[in-house]
């Protein structure tokens, strides 16, 4: 047929539209489930508010009570940049740092296939840390939503580029019916147009473009303005130093998700000291 654009199946967004690594990342998330292409949730959009008794809520506290500089610390087990980082820090201890350093959320990366993640080490480090945590993963089934409750988190991450208005909307209600907060996860204007219309409690900008993996913190500054204002807003990846966490925040970002710096860190505990501007 013509010229129409190639769709992906059950995303509802032009393949173009989608990095490649993404296209691949959810491909095998749909195989390891059993789907044969993304799902859509059942039941209508829950547009909230939580219940204050929601783990999601305390999330939301936790971020809110440590603005405008919140960290959101991250046990990842690898990356497709990065490859496995198995056996180079325990991840529980880690967990366990970033509560004792201040953190003020944990996120754990779930992926098993490309980030070497699992809900179980997700479940390990929600018991190990205490801290309410966000669950990131490639959601293409409600069973992720089901399997991140059940292990204990509070939030799940939905990556903006994977879905269209509407069913970026309908998976913001299913996690929300489970008391999960949605972190909607943006990169470009395409991203954060898809945001209008709908109340969102957080909203991220990622920096780390999945084209080509570089980083910029530039994008963040570019995204903020489209960003919905009431929202608690996140900026994420790239973020080594507290030059960059005090930039961003006085351009009014509150809240910042951290990974390889403290990952890769030789102190850990230092580096979040350091992240968070506390005197040693």
């Amino acid at each position: 047929m013509s010229g129409a654009p190639e769709v992906l199946p059950g995303l509802g967004v032009p393949a173009h539209e989608v990095p490649d690594v993404l296209r691949r990342i959810v491909a095998r998330r749909c195989e390891r489930l059993g789907v044969a292409e993304v799902q859509l949730p059942v039941g209508q959009d829950r547009a909230g508010p939580l219940g204050s008794d929601a783990p999601g809520s305390d999330f939301l506290s936790s971020i809110r009570e440590a603005l405008p500089r919140a960290i959101i610390a991250e046990v990842k087990m690898g990356s497709p940049k990065l490859g496995s980082l198995e056996g180079r820090f325990d991840p529980e201890r880690q967990a366990q740092t970033y509560r004792n350093g201040g953190a003020s959320c944990l996120s754990v990366v779930v992926e098993p296939d490309f980030f070497f993640g699992s809900y179980e080490l997700l479940g390990r480090c929600v018991a190990a840390s205490g801290l309410p945590a966000i669950a990131k993963d490639f959601v293409v089934s409600e069973d992720q939503l089901d399997q991140a409750a059940a292990a204990g988190a509070s939030a799940i991450l939905l990556i903006a580029a994977l879905y269209d208005a509407t069913s970026l909307r309908r998976w913001a209600g299913a996690a929300r019916a489970r008391g999960l907060v949605p972190l909607v996860e943006t990169h470009t204007a395409t991203d954060t147009a898809k945001l209008d219309g709908a109340d969102w409690e957080i909203v991220g900008v990622n920096n780390r473009d999945l084209r080509t993996f570089a980083v910029d913190l530039e994008n963040s500054l570019q995204r903020l303005p489209e960003l919905p204002q009431a929202a608690l807003k996140v900026a994420e990846s790239g973020i080594s130093d507290r030059g960059a966490i005090d930039r961003l925040s006085a351009a009014g970002f509150g809240a910042f998700l951290i990974g390889e710096s403290l990952l890769l860190a030789d102190d850990p505990n230092l580096k979040l000291a350091e992240l968070k501007g506390v005197q040693s």
